[in-house]
């Protein structure tokens, strides 16, 4: 290979979701959902899902998180969406051109944590 020649460089969407999952946890008020069995609440929670579409280098992604209550829903999911492009753009180069959050629930803060405004 020359010098001048490059290869090419894949991120799999599996990645991207990760990094979106994780760029969304970052936001302190934002938090993951609840589990269910069958439908069925368990305890525990788990991370924020996400769902992306990559399309050349443009992104389209889908967050399923919970706000921490009494936070706004509207400042959290600015925050989240604002994260999410951020963390994507620095870490893949890719460009989010969309992100859908899904505020699935309003979670009271764990023990130890507290509630940011």
């Amino acid at each position: 290979m020359n010098d001048g020649e490059r290869g090419t460089t894949t991120i799999r969407e599996q990645a991207v979701a990760r990094i979106v999952a994780r760029a969304a946890a970052e936001v302190d008020e934002s938090g993951g959902v609840g589990r269910t069995v069958l439908g069925v609440p368990v305890p525990g929670r788990r991370p924020a899902r996400a769902e992306v579409r990559v399309n050349g280098d443009v992104v389209t992604a889908k967050v399923a998180m919970s706000v921490t209550y009494p936070m706004p829903v509207r400042a959290v999911a600015g925050r989240v969406r604002e994260r999410v492009r951020d963390r994507v753009a620095e870490l893949t180069g890719l460009t989010v051109r969309q992100v859908d959050i899904d505020v699935s629930e309003l979670g009271l803060p764990g023990a130890g944590e507290r509630t940011v405004r």
